[in-house]
């Protein structure tokens, strides 16, 4: 591969030298026009650390077993533990292992780790210096499981680290050394990124101290899946880089470096930063508390598709579909229904699902708020109390068997349906709806399933099976219809294109 490098790079340069209408003073000028980034790792290269964790060994433990050769257990357990979702196995006596006595510089050898005790390296990362009294940022994910956690200056000192908080939810965590008169960085505005402009990252991928990579912002808020939106880039990052940070062309902080998209587990091209703003307020409560306070409503949501939003006459596809209710809690309280689709919180719009939880968590528990929904072709405004989030909890559904379906021909929408007793009513916490007993057609290309509960028809509620057989058999096939299902605890908005009625 090498090789082929080389020859294609003196092709390249042949052709260049042949062409007779290239100036050098065209190529000088591309090449001032360049960014710099000397100034700029000058100035923040400091505030860089490199983290390293390590986990102790019991004796009846031993090794967990050994890495194909040339690995170091040290500097790839990150890789497998963060992007494959396994513990790395580890050798008992890797290039990486902690050694006693041998730390070097001023304050450090005193922390370093006993020969004699029995740790193995368990990950490596990067973090950055918040404050010069030792506050120290980086990624959940990198000091997760660690007994021991060691943070080293561009200096080679080297301290023992305590561990101030975590939070899972966007993977942020604080520690602190015992020094003083650190260098730090200095906090920028993520909301001031702009899509396209220079950025720097500088960690350990790999284990290797100060490294530093370039490119620019690819996108901002993107969406993937997590609790935050995240800055997207074309900064080679790869394990070993989290938690190190993004930078702008003024070396400001903007971001931490978090996760990369890959199919091979290293670097292809996108990467993506925790914005340093939603950071930092975790890393305030962190610092105050040990923990981070949310808000909740209580409420489980889903996304608001195209069909849906046209089935149900919303202008766009915005907002988030509510599709459960926790019984007694603040939206239940507050009139929130299954079906409703929150378009705003406090006045603030909710363009998209992900907006929602970030918008209630960020907003202190006890404090009222306005929540707006979307409800049979209106808005409504209701009042709501935040309430504090709480550790998730599994439940599961009262439910009782479903009757022996009562045979009917199937109508538009291919689905056959009955009454529900008021008492499985009562005890499903439902005011209405008719439980389908046969599904063909349209409601199985869609996957509607036999024992499914549905509560509404477009704008309409649907209180009996002969209501919704008189219903559904005026409707138009040539518009989509949105049906309210309910299956097990969730309800969603199902859109559905009917059939020719058959006569």
């Amino acid at each position: 591969m090498t090789t082929f490098s080389v020859r294609k790079f003196l092709a390249a340069a042949v052709v260049a030298a042949c062409l007779p209408f290239a100036p050098h003073t065209a190529s000088a000028a591309s090449a001032a026009n360049l960014p710099d980034f000397t100034d700029l790792v000058d100035k923040v290269g400091p505030a860089v650390v490199n983290i390293r964790t390590t986990t102790r060994v019991t004796s009846s433990g031993g090794p967990r077993g050994a890495l194909p050769p040339g690995m170091d257990d040290g500097d790839m357990s990150e890789f497998f533990r963060r992007f494959f979702g396994i513990p790395m196995p580890q050798s008992p006596q890797s290039p990486g292992a902690p050694r006693g006595g041998d730390n070097g510089g001023s304050g450090g050898s005193q922390d370093g780790p006993d020969s004699n005790d029995p740790e193995q390296n368990s990950g490596v990362g990067s973090g950055f210096i918040l404050s010069a009294d030792g506050y120290v940022m980086t990624n959940a994910h990198v000091i997760d499981d660690a007994d021991t956690i060691y943070v080293t200056l561009t200096d080679k000192r080297e301290f023992k680290a305590k561990l101030i908080g975590v939070d899972d939810r966007t993977d942020v965590a604080v520690v602190k050394i015992s020094a003083a008169n650190l260098p730090t960085i200095t906090i920028g505005d993520s909301n001031k990124v702009r899509v396209g402009e220079w950025v720097v990252a500088i960690g350990s991928p790999f284990g290797l101290e100060n490294t530093v990579t370039a490119g620019i912002v690819s996108a901002k808020g993107r969406d993937t899946g997590d609790y935050l939106p995240f800055i997207q880039t074309d900064v080679a990052v790869n394990p070993g880089n989290s938690g190190g940070p993004l930078i702008n062309m003024q070396g400001e902080v903007i971001g931490i470096n978090s996760q990369i998209y890959s199919r091979t587990g290293g670097f292809m091209g996108i990467s993506f930063a925790i914005p340093i703003d939603e950071a930092m307020r975790v890393a305030d409560q962190l610092k105050a508390s040990g923990k981070v306070v949310r808000g909740r409503i209580a409420v489980a949501i889903g996304e608001v598709t195209k069909d849906v939003a046209d089935s149900l006459g919303l202008p766009k596809a915005q907002g988030a579909l509510v599709s459960s209710v926790e019984p007694g809690g603040p939206a239940d309280k507050a009139g929130v229904q299954p079906g409703d689709i929150i378009l705003k919180f406090n006045g603030h719009s909710v363009d998209t699902a992900t907006d929602l939880p970030r918008m209630v968590g960020d907003t202190k528990p006890g404090t009222k708020a306005t929540i707006t929904v979307w409800r049979k072709g209106q808005t409504r405004d209701l009042p709501v109390t935040i309430a504090e989030m709480q550790p998730d909890k599994t439940s599961k559904a009262d439910q009782k068997k479903p009757q022996a379906p009562k045979q009917r021909a199937t109508n538009a929408l291919g689905l056959a349906v009955s009454d529900i007793p008021a008492d499985q009513l009562r005890t499903l916490k439902l005011r209405n709806g008719v439980q389908i007993d046969a599904v063909d057609g349209p409601a199985a290309r869609v996957g509607l399933q036999k024992g499914d509960i549905i509560l509404r028809v477009g704008d309409t509620d649907i209180t009996s099976a002969k209501q919704f057989d008189e219903l559904t058999a005026h409707l138009d096939s040539q518009k989509m219809v949105a049906l309210l299902v309910r299956r097990g605890e969730n309800t969603q908005f199902v859109p559905i294109r009917p059939r020719g009625v058959q006569k």
